[in-house]
């Protein structure tokens, strides 16, 4: 499910409605600013619990209340359906 690489028509298609989201080297990308460490802790926790039912795990980078992420599927060697499904659920919370 969502191991197929997207063209590069579909990632910008899909980027219209993922708000804050660009492709950085091959992937998608975002970075979130929280109040302080525990509000980023918090949604990483939180973010956690989803992105491991999915089975999908991002690359992510925190500094106290900043988190950089970043969402490619090695298997497919780029963007897939899952990442922009996770990019949506990050969003979300």
């Amino acid at each position: 499910m969502g191991l197929t690489k997207l063209s590069d028509e579909q990632i910008q298609t899909a980027l219209q409605d993922l708000e804050g989201w660009s492709v950085v080297d091959g992937k998608l990308h975002k970075e979130f600013q929280f109040s302080d460490f525990n509000e980023a802790f918090g949604f990483m926790a939180r973010a956690s619990m989803h992105i491991e039912k999915m089975n999908h795990h991002p690359e992510w980078f925190n500094v106290y209340n900043k988190l950089v992420v970043d969402l490619m599927t090695h298997d497919a060697s780029g963007i897939t359906e899952n990442d922009t499904k996770l990019a949506k659920i990050l969003n979300s919370l």
